[in-house]
């Protein structure tokens, strides 16, 4: 029963939390094929909006929505889709939807790590197009990760669980945080070491970092150059933490080993440089994807707006700070 609130989807949300939504307000979406003109129209009149990461709310979109605009509630953990200045402005309170895509988030970043060391990408690649000839010993050479110095740049709740997975092929853990983080250290042995110190002792890398204009291509021509040329880069934080040229031209001059990557700095768009560079395992930003975060996503969507339209504090709200 609805009590004339609308909500907009501005392009898609699972049943978990789509149902819960209309069962008390009116709910519209425009569909994952929907264009920045399309949300725009949807938009007016708005009480809630619901975003995603490649649902730009800036500005514009607040104005056409409406003064009436209670809440962007973003169907992701990670919010640079969003200008939180502009929706402090218009008073509009912004959520997120952390913790419940730590494991499958984490968990793929072991994917990315243990195939790109292994080359997995061009071995499957050749043998679907025809090209494998048959065992060669000297073919597809990649590295063990047993005893690999594991370093983690970023140690949130995903980066923590990354290094306990990791953990298991017996080598050290560095990382490097604003603080220390005393609970890894005492279960892992992991050891806080300056960003610098991590590329150039590290094995493998893998970025768990925001999106923030320090952070942008913290990865570039400079920091590869520190790597190990053995090394592995694995990225499951956000495109723009890597300069997508710069890591193109490593990986194709032999500067690092293999890179593992499911995010991009211009999603849904890929360097060609990128999606031919050797030894590289690419997804398309599925870090998320599997039926029970997707899912409980979708149901934290929905309790941050259900509390905010019924006049209460959200559970996942984003700080301006």
């Amino acid at each position: 029963m609805s009590n004339n609130k609308r909500v907009v989807v501005a392009r898609l949300l699972l049943p978990a939390g789509r149902d819960l939504l209309e069962e008390k307000f009116d709910l519209v979406d425009g569909g994952l094929a929907a264009t920045r003109d399309e949300v725009l129209a949807l938009v007016p009149g708005a009480d809630a909006l619901v975003a995603d990461p490649s649902v730009p709310v800036d500005e514009q979109l607040l104005e056409a929505a409406g003064d009436q605009l209670a809440v962007v509630a973003n169907y992701a953990v990670g919010f640079d889709n969003i200008d939180l200045a502009a929706c402090h402005e218009h008073g509009v309170i912004v959520t997120n939807t952390p913790e419940v895509l730590t494991n499958a988030t984490a968990e793929l970043a072991v994917t990315l790590t243990l195939s790109a060391a292994r080359n997995t990408s061009d071995a499957e690649r050749r043998l679907r197009r025809g090209e494998w000839t048959g065992w060669d010993p000297a073919d597809f050479i990649g590295f063990e990760l047993s005893g690999a110095t594991i370093g983690v740049a970023g140690m949130g709740r995903i980066g923590q669980r990354y290094a306990e997975l990791m953990s298991g092929f017996g080598g050290e853990i560095l990382y490097t945080s604003r603080e220390v983080k005393e609970g890894v250290e005492v279960k892992l042995g992991a050891r806080k070491v300056e960003f610098e110190k991590l590329l150039e002792a590290s094995d493998v890398v893998s970025l768990h970092l925001p999106s923030l204009p320090a952070t942008r291509h913290i990865i570039d021509a400079v920091a590869l150059a520190r790597m190990k040329s053995s090394a592995v880069l694995v990225n499951t934080g956000r495109g723009s933490l890597v300069d997508s040229e710069a890591l193109a031209e490593a990986l194709e001059s032999g500067t690092i080993g293999a890179a593992g990557l499911d995010v991009y700095e211009n999603e849904p768009e890929v360097p060609r440089r990128l999606l031919e560079a050797p030894r590289t395992a690419l997804t398309p930003h599925i870090g998320s994807a599997t039926d029970r975060a997707r899912d409980e996503m979708a149901r934290l969507v929905a309790l941050n707006v259900l509390a905010v339209l019924e006049g209460s504090a959200p559970p996942n709200p984003v700080s301006l700070e």
